[in-house]
């Protein structure tokens, strides 16, 4: 038995694949899905089944097209309702693979057809759980994602996903090893562990949701607090894993087609795409076509691109590096984003050569806002999450999260310079390309962020620490 955890850092997402005696059975696949079908010639073996824990909503999966290149069945548990062919497993139905077996944890909560996989071993033996978003290393899954299903309430699904937990996963052994789908950095909970496997015997102990002596009432009011709204793309995820989507060798033929600056240009008015550049922010700074959008593939490329653009559907052309073109397309393709409708041949160096119209970015270091915050007040807007702010931040400075900053547009000056700064400078500068992109044009960037500014020794009174206070 082989067991094998495919992680993909950008959308902190595990993919599993598992093998006994020449049969293959992968789970929450991503939608690239040639690296499982090389995988299992590898090993001169055949994928036998398709497991989907639940309709996922950051990411689109690929179980539609694994299914159809190798004619495997997909696999969902109870109270899933796809618009393909799929098997709608009961729970507790068992699965052979190989001399090894897959049982089915019907585990409502995160969504109504959230189911665990258990993996038994060849005499029988709990060996391991692939908990999709039930149950995560630190975590559970949110359960604010499937309300709207008839008159069903987040309360209402925090009340099954306590239930599951305690009578379908918290009986099992201490041993067993628990793979969940997600880990840091997804959005599908808020409390997730930089780990990516763990036994359960240890989240028994640390993972505050399975705490023995928690009724279900303290269990509904911790999971539902500091919940924050779902980016707006999850429902059109959910949408596309549900009914199907495109091929990605389509979207992958559209999106990498190469278009000289005239032709970049004309495709932008004509269509009205979003000009996206995935460069890295300096290189962003020091030039860029006027109004477009920086998200660079160097950071959370993919959630933040689903984040702020939000509709799938979106018409995009790209500026990448060189050589990213495919890269670029399909980690947009991961999340939904299947309208890319090309690429600046040549890069923003081409577009430079043709002489055409391109803007920067002004930006300060540490050490200057430093000299200004202490020969006056100037207007700082800090673009982190609130949790990172409240934990410190400058005294003067005001908190625009980036994942709400079109909330925030009035709080910026029409006139006089204001300074953004992030952590470390990423966010930052995808800020200030939707303050330039809607006009606003009186910006400074912080150059490496907070990061920085502490570096650069601002006197402690230019911070407040609330565990101080």
């Amino acid at each position: 038995m082989k067991v094998e955890q495919i992680y993909t850092g950008c959308l902190a997402q595990g993919a599993y694949y598992i093998e006994s005696k020449g049969e293959v059975a992968i789970i929450d696949p991503l939608r690239e899905i040639q690296p499982y079908i090389k995988r299992a010639k590898l090993d001169d073996a055949k994928i036998k089944y398709i497991f989907e824990t639940h309709f996922h909503a950051d990411f689109v999966s690929g179980h539609v097209t694994l299914a159809k290149e190798t004619g495997a069945p997909i696999v969902f548990g109870p109270n899933a309702n796809p618009s393909f062919d799929a098997i709608i497993a009961t729970d507790n139905q068992e699965f052979k693979l190989g001399d090894v077996t897959i049982k089915v944890l019907h585990t409502p909560g995160h969504t109504m057809e959230s189911t665990t996989y258990l993996l038994k071993d060849k005499d029988g033996k709990d060996h391991a759980i692939f908990s999709g978003d039930t149950l995560f290393l630190g975590d559970v899954g949110r359960p604010d994602l499937a309300q709207k299903m008839g008159e069903l309430t987040e309360r209402d699904l925090a009340g099954f996903l306590f239930d599951s937990l305690r009578e379908k996963i918290m009986p099992l052994a201490d041993d067993v090893i628990v793979y969940p789908a997600h880990g840091a950095g997804s959005a599908c909970g808020k409390n997730m562990m930089k780990e990516t496997v763990d036994t359960l015997g240890n989240q028994k102990k640390m993972n505050y949701a399975l705490r023995a002596d928690m009724t279900k009432e303290e269990f509904i009011e911790e999971v539902i607090d500091g919940l924050l709204p779902p980016p707006q793309y999850f429902p059109l995820n959910v949408k596309m894993n549900k009914e199907g989507y495109e091929d990605l060798k389509d979207v992958l033929e559209r999106g990498t087609k190469a278009l000289s600056p005239k032709a970049f240009e004309a495709a932008a008015n004509e269509t009205g795409a979003i000009v996206l550049d995935v460069r890295n922010q300096d290189d962003f700074a020091k030039g860029h076509i006027p109004r477009s959008i920086f998200i660079g593939l160097n950071g959370d490329f993919a959630p933040w691109v689903g984040a702020l653009i939000a509709d799938v559907k979106q018409p995009i052309l790209l500026v990448t590096p060189k050589g990213n073109e495919e890269e670029t397309v399909t980690r947009l393709s991961r999340v939904g984003f299947d309208n890319t409708l090309g690429f600046l041949e040549g890069g923003f160096e081409a577009w430079k050569k043709e002489a055409m119209e391109y803007d920067t970015v002004s930006q300060a270091t540490a050490e200057e806002l430093k000299l200004v915050l202490e020969q006056d007040e100037a207007p700082v807007f800090d673009v982190r999450k609130k949790s990172e702010y409240l934990s410190e931040h400058v005294l003067t400075a005001n908190n625009t999260p980036l994942s709400q900053l079109n909330e925030h547009l009035a709080e910026y000056p029409s006139n006089a310079p204001f300074y953004v700064h992030c952590a470390g400078g990423y966010r930052s500068m995808i800020a200030v390309s939707i303050l330039k992109s809607r006009g606003i044009h009186n910006l400074i960037d912080v150059k490496g962020g907070f990061k920085a500014i502490k570096e650069a020794g601002v006197s402690a009174s230019e911070f407040v620490c609330p565990t101080t206070l």
